[in-house]
């Protein structure tokens, strides 16, 4: 019988390193890109690759993700795919969440169904690539390898946070380390010169090092073993306990992929889809990302000024200054507001007229931006309602700061999802 391939995304973390963004919602349901959630690309990917059999395992804050993967992917009787949500549960074997990657697996192998000759493809939730699946499946069957993990080659003095792995010229996996920080034991892992000439794009002149992508595919009966322990991580514990005793194998891409598991990491990657030829592009048509089909109204500007920006639909934009800006839907910004590296995430629904009125009964500003702000650097998360003459910049500003609904992280200031900031708040 010829293998089937299961697809687990890892969606349980907290995503503490994206807090506020992660405070009431999980990791894989953060917008992205002004329309997407940040779940869409590894499903996307599965997609595109072939891959309709996907499981999304989540624990954290799940109720936003869940609406959204129940009313973005959907699929006919025939075609036999599916997206099937694991949230965390008690059973009789055992009342624990789960308590790392592997755990989160092993806790749903009996969800999974799967035939002897299997295959497991276990993808991150909060990175940013497009990959052709396929040839990583491709080359782990003609290499025989009982686990392939994906890897990246990147600079030693861009490793941080990630683990490593050492390879033979076969990408045969002799040395994993996750995370290391001591820089003696990074350039020990710098691969080789032979290697390094074959892979795409690297500089003769600059070390590299194979960083871990959270992209394993392993044979049924070799996770099945590997989790037999009590393993709660995959890259902390299975892999390196793995090591000699199967066959493990590298598969190197060389596309664009980054790690959003930061705010800093986040904000960027959203402020360069703004540039003129930005490294992902969401207008492949040849593999497109998939999400939510919100059939909105197409997006209304008068007397703007714009300067690379990216503007969802159901937007109103009255007479401002936009600067490298992210947009998102429903999002409305009035007159004389400049805003500058921005990325704005909109709103979940249209402000009705009764609403609107009760906010002026109130003094409390409407879902948007006000009139007259200059906000910089900053994330404006969903339903936020900033009032008129409002001034919001980072800079000067500690990490970890707050100050009502308003946070500072990774140098970046954030106002938190239905967050109010009334007129003429200045931080």
């Amino acid at each position: 019988m010829n293998p089937t391939v299961l697809c687990v995304i890892m969606g349980g973390g907290r995503g503490t390193r994206l807090f506020p963004l992660t405070k009431l919602r999980c990791k894989p349901a953060v917008p992205l890109a002004g329309k997407f959630r940040l779940v869409d690309i590894p499903i996307s990917n599965c997609l595109n690759s072939g891959i309709n059999k996907i499981f999304v395992l989540t624990q954290f804050n799940t109720a936003s993700l869940h609406r959204h993967i129940q009313s973005s992917y959907k699929f006919d009787p025939f075609g036999g795919g599916f997206v099937n949500i694991l949230s965390a549960e008690q059973t009789e074997k055992g009342e624990a969440w789960y308590q790392g990657t592997a755990d989160a697996v092993r806790q749903n192998l009996s969800h999974f169904d799967a035939r002897r000759n299997d295959l497991f493809l276990i993808v991150s939730g909060d990175q940013l690539y497009r990959m052709d699946l396929q040839a990583v499946i491709q080359q782990h069957v003609k290499t025989g390898s009982d686990v392939t993990i994906a890897a990246k080659a990147l600079p030693l003095t861009a490793l941080e946070g990630l683990g490593l792995m050492k390879v033979d010229d076969d990408l045969a996996i002799r040395e994993f380390v996750e995370k290391p920080k001591d820089p003696k034991i990074i350039r020990s892992l710098a691969i080789s010169d032979a290697l390094k000439g074959r892979i795409e794009g690297l500089s003769p002149s600059e070390d590299y090092a194979l960083a871990n992508m959270g992209i394993y595919v392993f044979n049924r009966q070799a996770l099945y073993d590997a989790l037999e322990g009590d393993s709660t991580d995959f890259g902390k514990e299975v892999i390196p306990a793995l090591l000699g005793k199967v066959k493990m194998s590298s598969y190197i891409f060389t596309g664009y992929w980054e790690d959003i598991g930061t705010v800093r990491s986040f904000f960027e990657a959203n402020l360069q889809l703004t540039d003129p030829v930005p490294s992902f592009d969401f207008f492949d048509s040849s593999r497109p990302i998939y999400t939510h089909a919100r059939y909105l109204p197409a997006s209304r500007m008068h007397g703007c000024e714009v300067d690379r920006a990216i503007v969802a639909e159901g937007a109103t934009l009255n007479g401002c200054k936009l600067k490298r800006v992210v947009v998102g839907v429903r999002s409305r910004i009035d007159e004389s507001t400049v805003l500058e590296n921005v990325v704005m995430m909109g709103s979940d629904f249209f402000e009705s007229n009764e609403r609107r009125a009760e906010n002026l009964v109130k003094g409390r500003p409407h879902i948007g931006i006000g009139k007259r702000c200059h906000i910089k650097n900053a994330i404006i998360d969903k339903n936020a309602c900033i009032g008129d003459d409002v001034v919001l910049d980072p800079a000067g500003k500690p990490d970890l700061f707050q100050e009502g609904p308003v946070y500072v992280r990774d140098g970046v200031l954030i106002v938190q999802k239905g967050g109010v900031v009334p007129n003429g708040t200045r931080i």
